[in-house]
């Protein structure tokens, strides 16, 4: 059996007529129709292969970690900030990793910069933003 490395990535759309494999090829300016001259277990191997490429990419998806910036502060060890999610995350001395969702740049910024993490936490942030517990730590660590 030989092997060939092939790019699909063109591969608009296919469908399968009277004996014919049709491709919607997306060539940049423009889209071209081919046929190819091909059994009906050729389409279906088609549609099979993308169902498993769909089923492989959504198992794929990866939550990035947050990057975890080490503080001095008797509260926590660590702070980062998603500025896609806007989402903060808090290691405490404890252990325990919390976010806390719909926290804006400017709210970061401010506890990044700020003399006192924890007295800043306590006033703007605890009880303000929605939170979760971080189950996996080890995940989390910079």
């Amino acid at each position: 059996m030989k092997l060939s490395k092939i790019d699909l990535s063109d591969v608009v759309a296919i469908a399968h007529s009277e004996g014919y494999l049709q491709l919607l090829l997306d060539r940049g300016s423009e889209l071209e129709f081919l046929e190819i001259p091909a059994p009906i277990q050729a389409y279906e191997g088609l549609q099979q292969l993308n169902e498993i490429v769909a089923e492989t990419a959504t198992l794929a998806v990866v939550e990035e970690p947050i990057a975890m910036l080490p503080v001095s502060s008797s509260m926590a060890i660590a702070v980062g900030y998603d500025h896609d999610a806007h989402t903060l995350q808090v290691e405490f001395q404890s252990g325990a990793i919390y976010q806390y969702s719909g926290v804006d740049a400017d709210t970061w910024e401010d506890l990044h910069a700020c003399d006192s993490i924890g007295e800043f936490f306590n006033h703007e942030i605890k009880g303000r933003y929605e939170s979760e517990r971080v189950d996996n730590i080890d995940e989390y660590r910079c």
